[in-house]
């Protein structure tokens, strides 16, 4: 039996391919929700939001290929029309237009149907939710696992982001302390990000020809981008908030984005159907604490991660373990299979 612990991409991955190995499991989720950083919400009129992981790029030729596996479709994200950019405060954000640039896509549905297609491929019962994992024991012939239950394995990957596993679970032997250190010292994706949708009736930057992207040094929106479904029948605009706005109420917040996006794409912006907004570093499940301000892909993909501990009993996966494309959904995707290899050589062995 093999726990993995964690049901976002790289975990329900690893499920799908142990599974399909004929390999036991059993996927632990401290959330009641599965998909980690994926995270569509339905808003209103039913429109997807992303409030997790949305784009992906031609490079990223391991996730293409899972999404082809699975048969899952994609479209292109629109920028076509002006674009708007902030350089000061006190200075209204000019319209410029962007020159021609690699494509980037999104999954058709929304993110969340990766997770879905790989959810409908396991066993029901494999996969527990509610289940923060608190301590892990190592024994001569058997790993234990605490959560709100007690979980016996011979085999246990962390599939969650390294600074997480190192504040919150307690190791028996202890874990050695250079890993600890270089994994307290990781900077997990999106812990300091905050999203925000906001949803409308019609996609009225489309008919003025602009293209609903924003960008600003000043904020509160420091990115934003056109966020319509691919039948173009729901629309939004989604992006992120700087992080200064972080101290404010969200109803002030709200406000601010609101006379941000008036200000530039004109009053019609004003006629929001919903606003919606997630701050990942409340999200203790994802983020842990923010002792201090970590660099983008500080230590992803260090080396201290790549090899499986106790005799093969601990190995590490997640997106930020990956050394190929760490932090994205691609990077997700080429750990999980690295990981597998060695579950694979591991349990031959």
């Amino acid at each position: 039996m093999i726990i993995i612990v964690g049901a976002g991409l790289s975990g329900l991955l690893l499920a799908y391919r142990l599974k399909n190995a004929n390999i036991p499991f059993r996927v632990l989720e401290a959330r009641e929700r599965i998909g980690g950083r994926i995270h569509t919400v339905s808003g209103a009129n039913e429109t997807p939001v992303e409030m997790g992981a949305t784009w992906f790029h031609q490079e990223h030729r391991h996730f293409l290929h899972l999404l082809s596996e699975l048969d899952i479709p994609f479209y292109q994200q629109f920028m076509d029309g002006s674009a708007f950019f902030q350089a000061h405060a006190g200075v209204p954000a000019e319209s410029f237009i962007m020159p021609d640039q690699t494509p980037s896509y999104r999954i058709s549905g929304g993110t969340f149907e990766l997770i879905k297609n790989l959810e409908s491929r396991l066993d029901r019962e494999s996969i527990f939710l509610d289940q923060p994992v608190e301590k892990i024991d190592f024994f001569d012939d058997e790993v234990r696992i605490t959560a709100r239950e007690t979980f016996v394995a011979q085999k246990v990957i962390l599939a969650l982001p390294p600074k997480l596993w190192q504040e919150t679970i307690r190791f028996s032997p202890d874990l050695p302390e250079p890993i600890m250190h270089i994994a307290g010292e990781t900077q997990t994706w999106m812990e300091e990000s905050i999203k925000v949708g906001v949803i409308y009736n019609e996609p009225f930057w489309r008919k003025n020809h602009q293209s609903g992207t924003l960008f600003s040094n000043v904020g509160p929106m420091t990115e934003l981008y056109d966020h319509s479904n691919e039948e173009v029948s729901r629309f939004a605009l989604c992006g992120f908030l700087h992080s200064r706005f972080r101290s404010l109420a969200p109803a002030e917040r709200k406000r601010s984005v609101i006379q941000q996006l008036v200000a530039s794409f004109g009053k019609q912006a004003s006629e929001a159907l919903e606003y919606l907004e997630l701050d990942w570093s409340l999200e203790v499940h994802t983020s842990g604490s923010l002792r201090r301000p970590l660099f983008p892909h500080q230590n992803n993909g260090n080396e201290a991660f790549q090899n499986a501990l106790f005799d093969n009993r601990l190995f590490f996966a997640g997106t930020e373990v990956s050394p190929y494309h760490g932090g994205y959904m691609e990077g997700a995707v080429y750990n999980s299979m690295q990981v597998f290899a060695k579950i694979l050589r591991s349990v031959q062995r």
